[in-house]
């Protein structure tokens, strides 16, 4: 979860198991999906990148694999095959992708999504989470539960209205301009508003969500300010975006250059 998979999802192979949750539920801590969330989530089919961004929604393995977050997936009870297997491939210095995948492949099980998967739901998805504001997207969502009763959408107009308004202004901005950016323009990005965040350039958010969500456990409920999606302002969203230039102290993320070819990751999820 949250900066956890964000590690994770450059990684050229990506295996996930039944017991695989992945979410990015930063909002409701005042924060955003960070970690190149902006690159990687923009990248998934249609617009259910914003949906996770923005919802905070939770997924299981066979989900992950269906929707473009992972690569393989494989029964818990045989990782530790699959680990010795590729501990033998490497010992024999064979490390081309393909033959990485191939090894994989002989663990690899097929999947079927429920049939109440958000997976399965990815047009009405796409209708509202292509909307161009989060007002917008979340109005979408509130006429579409005044027709359907399903769960996932009841859930995620809760998660929209209890979360960080700032936070999801934030994201769908990142994201969107994440499409048209590389990783290391993503992070720089995200970087620089992660800098704000920690200033309180805008709000207090993050310290509010920290308190509420991790150290008071959800005994109280965080106050958000601005408290409604209205009230925050492109004017203050674009705050969060601008250089800190009033810190001698202050350096823009500075990403150093490979020295030699990077080795394919592979992680567990």
């Amino acid at each position: 979860m949250g900066g956890g998979a964000g590690l994770s999802m450059n990684s050229t192979f990506r295996i996930v198991t039944e017991n695989t949750v992945f979410a990015m539920p930063e909002a409701a801590i005042g924060l955003f999906p960070d970690c190149g969330a902006s690159h990687f989530l923009s990248r998934l089919p249609g617009f259910f990148g914003e949906f996770l961004g923005l919802t905070g929604t939770r997924l299981d393995g066979i989900e992950m694999v269906m929707g473009g977050l992972a690569t393989h997936f494989v029964f818990s009870k045989d990782l530790a095959s699959v680990e010795e297997a590729l501990d033998s491939l490497a010992a024999s210095g064979v490390l081309e992708v393909s033959t990485i995948s191939e090894t994989i492949n002989k663990y690899v099980q097929e999947v079927h999504l429920k049939k109440d998967s958000v997976c399965n739901r990815m047009e009405v998805i796409n209708k509202c989470f292509s909307k161009e504001t989060v007002e917008e997207i979340l109005s979408s969502l509130e006429k579409l539960a005044e027709q359907s009763e399903e769960k996932w959408i009841t859930n995620a107009i809760k998660s929209m209205k209890s979360v960080s308004p700032t936070s999801l202004k934030i994201f769908l901005r990142l994201v969107r301009e994440g499409r048209m950016q590389n990783l290391k323009e993503c992070l720089t990005h995200e970087f620089r508003v992660s800098c704000h965040i920690l200033r309180r350039t805008v709000n207090n958010d993050f310290y509010e969500g920290g308190r509420a969500m991790l150290i008071e456990k959800g005994r109280s409920k965080p106050l958000w300010t601005p408290s409604k999606l209205e009230l925050v302002s492109d004017e203050m969203v674009e705050k969060y975006f601008n250089e800190v230039d009033d810190d001698d102290d202050w350096e823009p993320l500075q990403l150093p250059a490979r020295s030699s070819p990077a080795y394919f990751a592979l992680s567990k999820l």
